[in-house]
């Protein structure tokens, strides 16, 4: 029957066509969050509500402290957090990492320059990232970047697997939020 070869055609391309990963849309409101997370190796406490009263925050999901990707990831928001600051901005990471784990990736990947914080369940779900399966027991992120606009409304997302693209899209769109640049 010709309708089987069809009907996979057809299914193969929906899922093709289909995005990978859903993520809330610009204008969804944020969930607001308290966490625990590290800044320099030291416990502190998160809290997104708290972080917007200062400015735009980007909030960006990553999979595991600690991997290839990640550490880079990491290692570019260290390198370009001045940029983000000039521009207004707060850079907040999280994973489902513990917070043990977290102390140690915020002193050696980000240089102990910005917070990492630990996502639990009902973050990863309101922020609609996860990826679908474990590790150590603990669900594992997209690597999906957020930035929410002082009203808490979502501004941008930028969700890619690959690290390459996000400190540049988000310190781009935290700009054009903010109308302020580094070279200002």
């Amino acid at each position: 029957m010709r309708l089987i070869p069809l009907a996979a055609a057809a299914l193969t391309a929906l899922s093709l066509a289909a995005p990978a990963h859903a993520t809330l849309a610009p204008g969804a409101v944020a969930p607001d969050f308290a966490t625990r997370g590290a800044m320099a190796g030291k416990i502190v406490p998160v809290n997104l509500k708290t972080a917007l009263k200062r400015g735009p925050v980007v909030l960006y999901f990553f999979p595991a402290a600690f991997t290839s990707g990640c550490n880079a990831e990491a290692r570019a928001f260290a390198e370009k957090i001045d940029a983000f600051r000039a521009a207004g901005a707060t850079v907040i990471g999280m994973s489902a990492d513990n917070v043990a784990d977290l102390q140690a990736f915020s002193s050696s990947e980000c240089a102990g320059k910005f917070t990492v914080a630990s996502a639990g369940p009902r973050v990863i779900a309101g922020y609609d990232v996860a990826l679908g399966r474990q590790v150590k027991g603990r669900d594992v992120t997209s690597r999906t970047s957020y930035v929410i606009a002082r009203d808490g409304r979502i501004a941008f997302v930028h969700s890619d697997m690959s690290p390459a693209e996000h400190v540049s899209q988000t310190l781009a769109a935290v700009q054009k939020l903010t109308g302020k640049s580094a070279a200002r």
